[in-house]
């Protein structure tokens, strides 16, 4: 898989290195010199399981599979200028933050916004989307 171009101003991103759409949507669409990554679960993209029961583990997943669509995109997560974080249980926000916290190490760290008491599909704990530059 790779980019589709839809028109002069967007291209469809999508890559094997995370999981297919779950529902009517692109993994992720670059326009404007941005690359908007839809929300992503921490889905296995081999298994479509989730990568384990931890709130920590699943983050960690999502952001692996964030990373593999913006290397579609011919992007990466150093160029993440904004994320949104939404939880299950806002309890799990320490332990997803430290994973966050993990890839995020250094530089200007992306805008994020983090919210609790979500109902997230397949059950999963959290679901992660960034704004990167393209």
């Amino acid at each position: 898989m790779g980019n589709e171009t839809t028109n002069q101003a967007q291209q469809r991103v999508a890559t094997d290195e995370a999981p297919a759409a779950l529902g009517a949507y692109s993994q992720a669409v670059k326009a404007n010199g941005f690359v908007f990554v839809s929300g992503q679960l921490g889905l296995d993209p081999a298994t479509g399981e989730l990568a384990g029961p931890s709130a920590g583990e699943q983050a960690r997943q999502a952001l692996r599979n964030i990373a593999g669509i913006l290397r579609a995109a011919e992007s990466d997560m150093s160029r993440v200028v904004r994320a949104t974080i939404y939880l299950a249980d806002i309890a799990d926000f320490s332990e997803v933050d430290a994973v966050y916290a993990e890839v995020f190490d250094s530089g200007v760290r992306p805008a994020r916004v983090a919210i609790g008491g979500n109902a997230i599909p397949k059950g999963a704990l959290v679901e992660i989307d960034a704004i990167a530059l393209a």
